[in-house]
């Protein structure tokens, strides 16, 4: 597979990751963008959230998984390289396809009361994505760091700096009247990551190494 169709591939699952998060806050009514989560836009009971997963999130999971067990062969072997990649490809790309399949109860159940199996799992699973990507990419970073990728590698690892502080921020309010605009930023930073990675890509020539 050559780099043009890598660069695609993670383009375009990133674009349907933004598109779906912006259309479900457009289409709910009275939905807030800076209080609530994206998950609400498209939790069990929301009249468009089916469309959502299905022609969005799930097959956006799909994309960047591919675009990181692809991409990571355009960079030199290495061991911090490979466990970044395959680590954002498992805990961004399959995690947004898991949370598309398992998605939030009504209102995503903020206070876990009587949630259900899907509930539990969306949870997890984005506690997982908000715990690992953002060392990943920093890992990317240092063992780019030494190699002829240093603007990614200092990329990487800002990214991955800023996307860690936010998660603290987050945490330390989860019942803040913003913890959709925090979210929104932490995902946004995730996002111009893959776009940064995916012109990397773009730059070289010829197929994978």
């Amino acid at each position: 597979m050559n780099n043009k169709t890598t660069f695609l591939i993670g383009i375009i699952g990133v674009s349907l990751f933004v598109v779906s998060s912006v259309l479900g806050g457009i289409l709910i009514e009275n939905y807030n963008m800076t209080s609530q989560l994206i998950s609400e836009s498209y939790a069990i009971d929301t009249e468009y959230g089916i469309i959502l997963r299905i022609f969005g999130y799930i097959p956006s999971g799909i994309l960047i998984t591919l675009f990181c067990f692809l991409g990571v062969k355009y960079f030199q072997p290495s061991i911090l390289i490979k466990i970044g990649f395959y680590g954002i490809g498992i805990f961004y790309g399959l995690a947004t396809l898991v949370v598309g399949i398992f998605p939030c109860d009504s209102g995503c159940n903020k206070g876990l009361i009587d949630p259900s199996f899907s509930q539990l799992i969306h949870n997890f699973t984005g506690l997982l994505t908000y715990l690992f990507v953002p060392f990943l990419m920093i890992l990317i970073g240092l063992g780019l760091k030494k190699s002829t990728y240093y603007s990614f590698s200092v990329q990487s690892i800002l990214l991955g700096i800023v996307s860690f502080l936010l998660v603290c921020v987050i945490s330390s309010e989860l019942t803040s009247e913003y913890i959709g605009l925090y979210q929104r930023i932490i995902e946004l930073v995730f996002v111009l990551w893959i776009i940064f990675c995916a012109n990397e890509i773009k730059s070289k020539n010829g197929n994978t190494l």
